[in-house]
C-alpha cells in the first residue's frame, strides 16, 4: 500500500500506490474500514483532513498521524482492496459516483466544516451552482400547515435558483424535496443510510426523481442500513452542504433542532419560521442569537445567503 512520511522525512512514496482514480478510492475505502468505524466520529474527521492535505499521496504529516496511518495500513489486505474495486465497479454500473476530500469537485460548502466526511457517494450530479443552497428541514410528523409551508418555501427557493437540501425523511423533508422538484429546481437528498438503501422505502420514487435533476448523497458504506445514530450524522452533512438551515416545524427533541445547533457550530445561518418561534420555547431561545433570523418569507432568506456568497468570494480573492 505504500509508505507515509513524517514532517522532515525525505521518503515521498505515495501511500495509495497507482494514481488510477478507481484504485485510489478502493484503497481509501479499505483503509477507512480499519481506521474509522462506520465513517463516524473523530477518526473520520482526522482521515478527511489527511486526505484533503495530500498526506495519503506522500505528503508530510505529524509523527502521530504517521503511526496511526501505518497501523491502519498494516491491517489492510489486498483482498479488501479488490473487494472495494469490485464494489466501485458495481456502483459505477448503477451510475453511483464517489468523491473524497482531495477531489476538486468535493462540495465547496461541505469542505468548510470541521467534521466533513472523508468521502461522499451519490447518484445524480453535484454542480458548482449548488453552493447557493439552503437546507429545509423539520419534523417527520408535521401539521398540514407545516407541510404546506415547507413545500411552498422550497418551491420559491428553487424558483430563485437556490438548491434545496434535505434528508429524504417523511414529513417536512419530503415536502421540501417535492416543492423544489415542482418548480423545476435542484434539490439534494442526504441519506442517513448507504446510497444503496432508500429510507423510507416509500420515498424510492422521490429519490429517483431527485437523482434525475439533482443528487442523492451519502457518506456511509453503500449497503449500510440506518441506525439511531446515523441520522444525526446525516444532519451534519445536510448542514455542511448548505449556506444555512431553515427549520419549519420541530419539537424539543427533533433532529431538525439538532441540525440547527450543528449549523450554528458550523458558522452557518439559521432561519426559523415565525410559527415555530411562537410555538416552541427552544426556538424562542435560539432566535435571540444574532446569527438566527425568524422569517415568514423567502425574501428574508435569499438576500442573507447572497451576502454570504459575496463575502466568501471576496475572502477567496
Amino acid at each position: 500500500m505504500g509508505t507515509v512520511r513524517a514532517v522532515g522525512d525525505r521518503d515521498e512514496r505515495p501511500l495509495t500506490g497507482p494514481a488510477q482514480r478507481g484504485s485510489r478510492h478502493a484503497r481509501l475505502l479499505a483503509l477507512a474500514e480499519v481506521l474509522s468505524a462506520s465513517l463516524n466520529g473523530p477518526s473520520s474527521q482526522r482521515l478527511a483532513e489527511l486526505v484533503e492535505t495530500g498526506a495519503l499521496d506522500g505528503g508530510a504529516m505529524p509523527a502521530d498521524d504517521v503511526a496511526w496511518l501505518e497501523g491502519g495500513l498494516a491491517r489492510v489486505t489486498d483482498q479488501r482492496v479488490r473487494f472495494w474495486e469490485m464494489e466501485l465497479d458495481r456502483l459505477a454500473r448503477q451510475r453511483v459516483w464517489m468523491l473524497d476530500t482531495a477531489d476538486e469537485d468535493y462540495p465547496a460548502n461541505l469542505r468548510m466544516i470541521h467534521n466533513r466526511p472523508p468521502f461522499l457517494m451519490g447518484r445524480g450530479a453535484l454542480v458548482p451552482d449548488d453552493e447557493r443552497s439552503v437546507a429545509v428541514v423539520g419534523t417527520r410528523r408535521p401539521s398540514d400547515e407545516g407541510r404546506a409551508a415547507a413545500y411552498e418555501l422550497a418551491r420559491q427557493l428553487a424558483e430563485r435558483r437556490v438548491t434545496v437540501v434535505s434528508g429524504l425523511a417523511e414529513g417536512i423533508d419530503t415536502a421540501a424535496h417535492s416543492g423544489a422538484l415542482a418548480a423545476g429546481g435542484r434539490t439534494i437528498a442526504v441519506f442517513g443510510t448507504g446510497i444503496d438503501v432508500v429510507y423510507p422505502a416509500r420515498n424510492r420514487a422521490l429519490a429517483d426523481a431527485i437523482a434525475r435533476s439533482g443528487a442523492c448523497v451519502s457518506q456511509f458504506w453503500p449497503s449500510m442500513h440506518g441506525a439511531r445514530w446515523t441520522f444525526p450524522v446525516r444532519n451534519l452533512v445536510t448542514s455542511g452542504l448548505s449556506l444555512g438551515t431553515v427549520v419549519v416545524e420541530a419539537g424539543e427533541t427533533s433532529g431538525a433542532r439538532l441540525q440547527a445547533e450543528a449549523a450554528l457550530r458550523h458558522g452557518k445561518r439559521v432561519f426559523l419560521l415565525e410559527p415555530l418561534v411562537r410555538a416552541q420555547q427552544w426556538a424562542r431561545e435560539i432566535a435571540a442569537r444574532p446569527e438566527v433570523l425568524a422569517v415568514d418569507s423567502v425574501d428574508q432568506i435569499v438576500p442573507a445567503i447572497e451576502v454570504d456568497l459575496m463575502t466568501d468570494a471576496a475572502f477567496l480573492v
